[in-house]
């Protein structure tokens, strides 16, 4: 039935206040048109009285809530979409290019900090009002009494219980999709921000922060990005935090009711805040935020629904960062991912660790950041045409101390050979080609394929880098990607890249070359297609800009629909009194791999990789 506002319900006619003349004698002489009228005036005085009744009864449900409404398909004007959030109680995806006030970000794709500035943008008025944990809610807690009542005996009167229900809704757009943003504290997330000159002992973080953790505006690029507007940015890879946070407040379906919420997220930048303290001695000063920040959330009704297993946050920085087991002064990291409360959530990082079940790999952010649809199937188009001069490319450097590192040796074989473009790293300083993106970019959009060891730890950024140029990558050790990220990359690894075992390259001096020229063009064709379907599931969208009907699902909208999908999954089994699937945590990395009937004890060919 659809709502209808007071003066829309409709109203009998008035009574009037004139009144009827009936001469008293041809009353006496004309008794029975009398009575005749007499019964017309009753029955018009019960139509009165039915109209009124079903008035007053309209009325009441309307404000009880107890009339049905059906799904809103658009969002109400900015100018009035404060207002009408607390009243609605179906949730509807928001328009993204109607943001409300005070989802405001800091980046506006009129207004974006160029690189050739270095100075942070202040924040707005309005920034500066926003709450810190998220942006405006798409849901009231109204819906809650509607939807978990109906449903409460279906799921137990769980505390998700509305949460499930939502998602058995096939009227409500945002069913099963709702996320509730935990309101944290400025010190956990936006103060790090204000003091970005602090986030970094080696680069300057503040020209990063800008644009919503996207960085300075990239222009030109002599070539590398030609033809593609404005979608390009000096991004740091370190400043997911940022970036994640930024997405989730645009997220069509947020919620201000965490009863509602499919997942519980925790805007606490947990990458920035390890990188301030990774290089000095004080181990307490490492462990601090991240301390009060688990004692804060304990004490939260949305964290004791279920223990914090429906909780999860971003630490932009590799797994390594966040497992110091001792308090040594010598000893890397903070301990946040060994907190008790921090195992029971899930932790996104760039690198995940192949022995611990806590944490997913989501990809780096690169420099690319399109705006709708038709940017990123331009840049699809334009890699997938490309004049390919090489036959492979190599970004890198030696590493001398490193007995295990092969990077010395591909360098090697890359410049001795005439089809090998080869760009050589330094460790730091402007000179260093390999930060800079439109160096990268265009040296692997200028191979078929491309060369990505292991550096200083498992993962690198080139590899999601070179996807975007359309370059097959060359992985050498399968803790690159096959076993990282389980939720953006297929697992058929062949289909998009080759796997060379660095054994081969360190013990047997394989020539990388040889093993490349075997790829038939047919087959090289085949995979630089599947590549470069991949680039969406590897960039990070601008979100201030794409349109509510975009069909392409980012990197961003992949890992939330896993998370949710990884809460909901348990949550079914706990009402359900399903056994949660027992894990052993030395098989974390073998987990994503398994095919139907295998188990994680069974014989695989990396086992003496992670053994």
């Amino acid at each position: 039935m659809k709502r209808h506002n007071a003066g829309e319900l409709p109203l009998s006619a008035p009574a009037g206040n004139g009144k009827r003349a009936v001469d008293k004698e041809e009353a006496e002489d004309k008794m029975d048109k009398y009575d005749k009228g007499r019964i017309r005036c009753s029955r018009l005085c019960f139509l009165f009285a039915i109209a009124a009744t079903v008035s007053i009864l309209a009325r009441h449900c309307y404000d009880a809530g107890f009339v049905r409404i059906e799904a809103v398909h658009g969002p109400p004007p900015p100018s009035v979409r404060h207002h009408h959030q607390h009243q609605e109680r179906k949730m509807v995806p928001i328009a993204r290019q109607h943001s409300s006030s005070s989802v405001s970000d800091h980046h506006s794709p009129s207004a974006p900090v160029d690189a050739g500035s270095d100075a942070p943008r202040k924040p707005s008025a309005s920034e500066s009002a926003e709450p810190v944990g998220g942006g405006s809610k798409t849901s009231s807690s109204k819906e809650k009494q509607s939807s978990s009542a109906s449903h409460g005996s279906k799921y137990g009167g769980r505390p998700f219980a509305g949460a499930l229900a939502s998602a058995d809704d096939k009227d409500d757009l945002c069913g099963g999709q709702y996320i509730y943003v935990q309101d944290l504290p400025a010190r956990f997330n936006k103060d790090m921000v204000q003091n970005c000159d602090k986030l970094s002992p080696w680069t300057d973080m503040c020209r990063y922060t800008t644009n919503g953790g996207f960085g300075p505006l990239l222009r030109g690029g002599k070539g590398a990005f030609q033809g593609t507007g404005t979608g390009w940015y000096d991004t740091d890879e370190h400043a997911l935090d940022i970036i994640f946070h930024e997405r989730v407040k645009r997220y069509e379906c947020l919620t201000d009711d965490p009863s509602l919420a499919a997942a519980v997220f925790v805007p606490f930048y947990a990458g920035l805040d390890v990188a301030r303290h990774l290089w000095g001695n004080n181990v307490s000063a490492r462990d601090e935020l991240a301390l009060d920040m688990v004692n804060f959330l304990a004490k939260r009704p949305e964290w004791r629904a279920m223990g914090g297993r429906d909780h999860f946050f971003v630490a932009g920085r590799t797994t390594w960062d966040f497992r110091r087991k001792a308090d040594g002064q010598a000893e890397w990291g903070s301990k946040l991912l060994n907190l008790p409360a921090a195992k029971n959530m899930t932790a996104l990082v760039v690198e995940a660790s192949p022995w611990h079940l806590n944490d997913v790999a989501i990809p780096y952010p690169t420099a690319f950041h399109p705006g709708s649809d038709e940017d990123l199937f331009f840049w699809q188009d334009r890699v997938r045409t490309l004049n390919r001069a090489y036959l492979f490319s190599f970004a890198g450097m030696a590493r001398p101390g490193d007995a295990k590192s092969i990077e010395g040796r591909l360098a090697d074989q890359c410049r001795a050979s005439p089809s090998c473009s080869l760009m050589e790293c330094s460790t730091t300083g402007p000179e260093n080609k390999c930060d800079s993106p439109a160096s990268v970019m265009r040296l692997f959009q200028s191979s078929t394929f491309c060369l990505l060891p292991r550096g200083g730890t498992d993962t690198r950024r080139p590899a999601f880098d070179a996807v975007l140029a359309g370059c097959i990558p060359v992985f050498f050790h399968p803790a690159s990607a096959y076993v990282q990220y389980s939720w953006h990359l297929p697992k058929a690894h062949a289909e998009y890249s080759v796997y060379i075992p660095e054994e081969d390259v360190r013990s047997k001096n394989a020539s990388v070359e040889e093993r490349l020229r075997k790829i038939s063009p047919e087959t090289v064709v085949t995979m630089r297609d599947a590549v470069v379907g991949l680039i969406p599931s590897v960039t990070y969208g601008d979100a201030t800009s794409r349109l509510e009907t975009s069909t392409v699902k980012d990197a961003f909208d992949i890992a939330v629909a896993a998370v949710i999908n990884k809460v909901t999954k348990l949550r079914r089994g706990i009402v359900e009194g399903r056994p949660e699937e027992e894990k052993l945590e030395r098989y974390s990395w073998k987990y994503p791999l398994l095919g139907e009937g295998q188990k994680a004890e069974d014989p695989h060919e990396w086992d003496s990789l992670f053994n």
